[in-house]
């Protein structure tokens, strides 16, 4: 019955002159992810609407996930699309739709009618109530409740007559590459692939950096960490993930610093490393996946002493989040049942048994002084045997 998608957006219809900037960048994103779809598809821009029009037959169910990856659409509207040949025709086009979606429910319903061709012979309150009583006669049924309908039946009457009444919802946010490129720390867990999903749907396209140290972490964490790069690039398009070789790193710091600060000096180390990354890149800051209070090294004091490494911003959307909120998104977007599969990354194999919550960045600093001899060249080897693993 649907040949076409009318995509509704938020936030895009408040901006200024600049606003077909978001729309060709959504627009843009559309055609990406429908390149995908069993099908062809032509997408337009007419009059503060963006519609998607198959040309031919296509996968109804896969071009409706497809779109329900894309940020800055709030709503998917599946539209019957008519031409305009009068009011007679208009109301047959209407009954036909009504029947095929609601024939034999019992809902109350409402019109509303949009008039932007001013060339039609009826006012939109003309057309409503026209229609409303057409429906009525033909389906006993139905009733109209003006206030809060189950059914709100959509006419837009443009150079086509459009007839939808399902909003199907989409991600929100902002369509990609509309906010810049910023560098994730992506770990195995269920917090880190969630914030580059959170960032990302701000409009900030991302690259991922990933800590690898074998052998203490197998080649499956890594294979783990690949599979979580993928599920964000479903929504976040393509992802070049940097895999960083952290052992010696690790080795050093736990033979030259105290036990309890480990995690902390180790995790001003995996900034340092993915601030340098994010410079060379273009990557304008860095997301992690810290909440406070989480775990020792995201206490405030602790995210104090990790920030104070940091020249360029830090992004954390799950600062306040309780991990009840964040489980719930992870499986939203399909990467909880990846981040729970057994295999450990460096981040919790070299994690002390008793790590200080509230360190002091003087002391910190002061125990990084006796990595001063070899640290530089260690990060610098880390750096030089990156792989770069592209995700599409």
């Amino acid at each position: 019955m649907f040949q076409a998608f009318l995509i509704k957006y938020g936030e895009i219809g408040v901006k200024g002159k600049n606003r077909y900037v978001f729309e060709d960048a959504l627009v843009a994103r559309m055609k990406q992810v429908l390149c995908g779809v069993d099908g062809a598809f032509r997408i337009t821009k007419e009059q503060g609407r963006i519609y998607v029009e198959a040309e031919g037959a296509f996968d109804y169910e896969e071009t409706v996930s497809a779109l329900q990856r894309v940020f800055g659409i709030v709503g998917i509207c599946p539209v019957v699309i008519a031409e305009d040949r009068g009011a007679e025709a208009l109301a047959q086009e209407v009954l036909n739709y009504m029947g095929h979606m609601y024939g034999k429910e019992t809902k109350t319903f409402k019109v509303h009618t949009r008039r932007a061709n001013k060339n039609f012979p009826m006012e939109s309150m003309e057309v409503n109530a026209e229609l409303g009583g057409r429906i009525l006669n033909a389906f006993p049924n139905l009733t109209v409740d003006v206030h809060k309908p189950d059914i709100m039946l959509h006419i837009e009457l443009r150079r086509n007559i459009y007839i939808y009444s399902e909003v199907i919802p989409g991600p929100g946010g902002m369509p990609l590459g509309t906010n810049g490129r910023s560098m994730l720390l992506l770990s195995g867990g269920i917090d880190s692939p969630v914030a580059g999903y959170m960032v990302a749907r701000r409009g900030v396209c991302i690259d991922a950096v990933y800590f690898h140290a074998p052998p203490y972490t197998s080649e499956r964490a890594k294979q783990k960490v690949v599979d979580l790069a993928k599920k964000v690039a479903g929504y976040a398009g393509s992802i070049r993930l940097h895999v960083i070789n952290f052992t010696d790193i690790q080795m050093y710091i736990y033979d030259e610093c105290p036990r309890d600060e480990l995690t902390i000096i180790m995790r001003r180390y995996m900034m340092r490393i993915a601030q340098q990354l994010a410079v060379d890149t273009g990557c304008l800051a860095l997301i992690t996946g810290e909440s406070i209070g989480q775990v020792a090294s995201q206490t405030v004091p602790s995210l104090v002493a990790t920030n104070d490494v940091c020249l360029i911003p830090v992004f954390r959307p799950l600062i306040a989040f309780d991990k009840e909120d964040i489980v719930t998104i992870a499986k939203k977007i399909d990467t909880y049942e990846t981040s729970i599969l057994p295999y450990e990354d460096c981040c919790t194999t070299f994690v002390a048994k008793h790590p200080v919550t509230k360190p002091r960045v003087e002391l910190i600093r002061k125990s990084e002084k006796a990595l001063s001899g070899r640290i530089d060249e260690l990060m610098s080897e880390a750096l030089a045997s990156e792989e770069i693993i592209e995700i599409s």
